[in-house]
């Protein structure tokens, strides 16, 4: 083949090539355009779509305001007996229901309880207003083991408290005035709490105090300034205290409460594990004594007289029981004196002290001997007392003369907001926001409150959370003034509508 046919014949294929290379060109070309404008024609779309909506959104209001979002999650908080983190959770499952956008986290919630802690304690004059019939009566005690520091909490409720409820106090019927942390509280310190808080909202007819040598200074100091206030001695402690002084030194008690303890080993990891006896804490033990001796005596009734077979539940049952037969004269006279004392609570406590439980109260009395200092002295506190609520117009109505709602604001305090860290700080900062109904007027009080108030109430406060990461993650920075940083907690009413005088008259009944 010549030259001139092999150039040809290479042209041939080269334009061949060119050809159909040339027509998947243009063919790519016309499909890029074809999606470049599909795409822009769909952007445009998308965006339109999305302002249309967003106007939508923007004149569709929600299906609750913020204030209302706030009064749900302070009835979860207060009522509902809730964490901070659970409810938290729980408003971000009704989120969509609710027409909310985005939940509140867990320390938004936190700080909507400590503003709604500062409004009440900012409106407490306006809380004792409410209390014009019979006055207030003041409910003070300070807390048990609650961080490195006491909390000291002052409560006020009606003097006419059965007037409007037909049963004892709760902590929805209760307002809180001031809380208060100290190292340590001494009769003194206590009155200048005390008067600080007096001298706002004015003066209490009555406290209600246990039998603290320090309240009961306290109180002594405000009379010798000129202060009209009768002291209540709280009925748990009286009772408890009756009961230490007729059984602590009797010669079977020491007998009793190691069988107890003996048997509570022995049970456990065992197949009568069911019956082991209650725990009854060290601390202030005769409050709750009563559960151990009413223990004993079922379970000892359980064992019935005679000889029980080899190997048979009622001899795995004996080998448990120690001394604690030895004791079945103790158990029968507490059971006596302590039943009688528990009744007599019960209708005191759902009743108050009047005239007529007064009277109930002392045809149950008749079940304990005259002549025992139980019956002595319970009487005694029921003569004294009936004296005060004549002197305060309520032997009929009945008077309050019980300090369990404090305890029992504590032990939520304990439950909700103590953490691994117990910040005896943080926790009293919240016992406001458990006292009193939930309304709400309380949410908008909640919004009412800035920054810069919440700043000033608790900016300052020492934090063990704080501390604990400040000198953990720093070795070498254990010295006094790191664990001295911040104060203790003080969160009393303000001075605004101050008094002129202490000395305010007793309100009229009418």
């Amino acid at each position: 083949m010549s030259a001139n046919s092999k150039l040809k014949k290479s042209r041939d294929q080269w334009k061949n090539k060119a050809v159909s290379r040339a027509g998947n060109v243009r063919y790519l070309n016309k499909e890029l355009a074809r999606v470049k404008t599909q795409r822009d024609r769909l952007k445009k779309q998308l965006r339109q779509a999305q302002q249309a909506l967003e106007q939508v959104s923007a004149n569709t209001p929600a299906l609750i305001s913020k204030c209302d979002l706030i009064w749900i999650a302070l009835q979860l908080f207060g009522l509902a007996r809730l964490g901070f983190r659970a409810i938290s959770r729980v408003l971000a499952v009704l989120a969509p229901m609710l027409g909310i956008a985005k939940a509140p986290c867990p320390q938004t919630v936190i700080n909507w309880v400590t503003r709604l802690s500062i409004a009440r304690i900012q409106h407490a004059a306006e809380t004792i207003k409410a209390m014009q019939s019979k006055g207030w009566i003041a409910i003070v005690d300070a807390s048990i083991a609650m961080g490195s520091g006491k909390l000291m909490v002052l409560l006020a409720i009606r003097a006419d408290h059965y007037q409007y409820f037909c049963a004892a106090p709760t902590l929805q019927t209760v307002s809180c005035l001031g809380v208060s942390v100290a190292v340590s509280w001494t009769g003194q310190s206590v009155a200048q709490m005390l008067e600080s808080i007096i001298d706002v909202v004015g003066r209490p007819v009555a406290v209600i105090k246990d039998g603290g040598t320090d309240l009961a200074k306290a109180i002594r100091l405000l009379i010798q300034q000129g202060l009209d206030i009768h002291s209540i001695d709280d009925l748990s402690h009286v009772v408890a205290n009756l009961l230490k002084h007729q059984y602590q030194n009797h010669p079977m008690f020491a007998t009793f409460l190691s069988a107890c303890a003996k048997a509570s080993k022995r049970f456990k990891q065992t197949i009568l594990a069911c019956l082991a006896p209650p725990k009854v804490s060290t601390k202030a033990r005769f409050m709750n004594l009563h559960r151990l001796v009413v223990w004993a005596d079922r379970i000892l009734r359980h064992s019935p007289t005679g000889r029980a077979a080899n190997g048979s539940l009622v001899q795995r049952l004996r080998d448990c029981f120690d001394q604690l037969p030895q004791c079945k004269a103790f158990i029968a006279q507490f059971l006596r004196d302590a039943s009688v004392l528990l009744q007599c609570q019960q209708i005191l406590k759902a009743k108050g002290l009047s005239i007529d439980t007064f009277e109930q109260c002392l045809a149950l009395l008749q079940q304990i001997p005259s002549n025992s200092p139980v019956y002595k002295g319970f009487l005694d506190w029921m003569q004294r007392h009936l004296q005060i609520a004549r002197a305060l117009g309520l032997e009929v109505i009945g008077m309050p003369i019980c300090s369990d709602i404090l305890e029992s604001l504590f032990g939520v305090l304990k439950q909700l907001v103590a953490g691994q860290i117990k910040d005896v700080n943080h926790i009293g900062l919240k016992a406001p926001a458990l006292c009193g109904p939930m309304t709400p007027q309380d949410a908008q009080r909640v919004l009412d409150v800035s920054v810069d108030q919440q700043k000033e109430a608790t900016g300052n406060i020492n934090s063990l959370i704080r501390q604990r990461c400040q000198i953990l993650s720093h070795p070498g920075k254990l010295t006094n003034s790191a664990l001295a940083d911040g104060e203790n907690l003080t969160l009393l009413p303000g001075s605004e509508n101050r008094s002129k005088s202490r000395k305010i008259d007793i309100i009229s009944d009418g």
